[in-house]
């Protein structure tokens, strides 16, 4: 940046070296020794009765990455399937419904256990000790397939009301060949399914096809038509924001996404940090930066004293309050979150927690540096300063991002988990944005915030 270069090239055939080899290698092999570790876990069976009892308890616990490390190795993203669902964290009906529209009989259809027995071997990333990712065998099908992620099959299942199992395994390869992303496929289904519901979009419109909730031969039909950039797919593909701006007819009330990228799947009225984030990040939209729950999982408070420390237990009516001290465990999550992108490391490691997995200890041992955690998350702060800086000067607005009234509970829902949950977006992007000493009104980076973070 301070020299105006656009772009480093790197050319060699040797090998890159660490500082201290033998130290990456120490850190490492505790890491996954750590990892590998496992307890025997009860069937997939008994985790919608689990999100259900979280769902009902009027207090909060602290998560712990311990717990998520366990889940994730038997079962990978899909034990989030049902759990999240009956928890309040998986959007239904594109945003409008709850878990009592997609209730545990229709769940079942996307119940780990079935994502999981037909495993043939697990996926690992390079070197990596966990392997959360599958392939899969169907008969008469697929002889070899990758498992679908818990976002893939919420956005391909309850999002659009679909109990065909199979239909999201093959629309997640179908998907996954043409290169297109499952959730946003996903999220411009569902906007459509509601343009159809309520009379913007007619059989005409479809291609004569009935565009209803849990329709699965619409759905695929409609998604390969997506593919092709045929029909009404051609209009849908490039997302629900240019959708609707193509349709018009008051169909942006429908469209729910955070400056044109379609929401993942975890709803903001269940953890108002997801709000904040899809908000406010220089690249809007994304779960895998920051939330109160990651937070809590990162355990950045453990390793950097200026960071508060969550409570062990809290009145859920907590989660909704705005106050600075949320601001500055979400400004915490994107800083960390820089520094893991940037070193090229793992969100699912990150969310084991920092104590767990040494991310900062390797960057000492790899580049000969001798920073401490507070040292990283500094430079994490740099990078979100430049980022926004960035859009700002390419004439982004950084309130423009702001997430969908219906994903913040405006209007709120009416029974499920998330019933009468309400967010104040515009209090929580004005907090985090006055964390980083930036106009809290615009989220325009002041000078003197450049000058602090350079």
């Amino acid at each position: 940046g301070s020299k105006r270069l656009k772009a480093l090239v790197l050319d060699g055939k040797q090998r890159v070296k660490v500082h201290d080899r033998s130290e990456v290698q120490h850190l490492s092999q505790g890491c996954a020794a750590f990892v590998r570790s496992q307890v025997p876990l009860p069937p997939g069976a008994v985790l919608p009765y689990a999100g259900a009892l979280l769902r009902g308890l009027p207090l909060q616990m602290a998560q712990d990455g311990l717990a998520f490390k366990l889940l994730l190795r038997k079962w990978g993203t899909v034990f989030q399937n049902q759990y999240s669902l009956e928890a309040g964290d998986s959007p239904v009906m594109n945003w409008k419904g709850s878990n009592r529209d997609y209730d545990r009989r229709r769940s079942r259809a996307v119940a780990a256990d079935l994502f999981t027995h037909c495993e043939v071997h697990k996926y690992h990333c390079y070197s990596c000790p966990l392997g959360c990712g599958g392939i899969c065998s169907l008969k008469g099908e697929y002889a070899e397939t990758h498992k679908p992620e818990y976002e893939t099959v919420c956005a391909l299942g309850a999002l659009l009301l679909n109990t065909d199992t199979r239909s999201i395994f093959h629309l997640n390869e179908v998907l996954n060949r043409a290169g297109m992303d499952t959730i946003s496929a996903g999220g411009s289904v569902a906007f459509a399914i509601e343009c159809f519901e309520n009379g913007i979009l007619t059989r005409e419109d479809t291609g004569g096809m009935e565009l209803t909730w849990g329709n699965t031969g619409a759905i695929i039909a409609l998604i390969k038509q997506m593919i092709a950039r045929e029909g009404l797919g051609d209009i849908l593909a490039d997302g629900t924001k240019l959708a609707a701006h193509r349709i018009g007819k008051g169909s942006a009330l429908f469209a729910v996404h955070a400056g044109g990228q379609d929401l993942p799947m975890h709803d903001p009225r269940g953890d108002p940090g997801y709000a904040l984030h899809y908000s406010c990040e220089p690249t809007p939209g994304r779960h895998t930066i920051g939330s109160q729950i990651a937070y809590e999982l990162y355990r950045l408070w453990k390793i950097d004293p200026r960071l508060p420390r969550p409570r062990v237990l809290y009145h859920k009516d907590r989660k909704y309050t705005v106050d600075a001290e949320k601001a500055l465990k979400a400004k915490a999550c994107s800083d960390f979150m820089n520094v893991v992108n940037a070193s090229g490391l793992c969100w699912f490691g990150a969310m084991f927690g920092c104590t767990r997995v040494p991310i900062f200890e390797w960057l000492n041992a790899a580049t000969g540096w001798r920073r401490c955690p507070a040292d990283y998350l500094d430079i994490g702060a740099r990078i979100q300063t430049l980022k926004q800086a960035f859009n700002v000067r390419h004439g982004i607005r950084p309130r423009d991002f702001r997430v969908s009234p219906r994903a913040a509970g405006d209007p709120p829902l009416r029974d499920g988990a998330n019933r009468g949950r309400r967010v104040d977006v515009d209090g929580l992007m004005r907090a985090y944005w006055q964390a980083y000493g930036w106009d809290a009104d615009t989220g325009i980076p002041r000078e003197e915030a450049n000058e602090r973070h350079s």
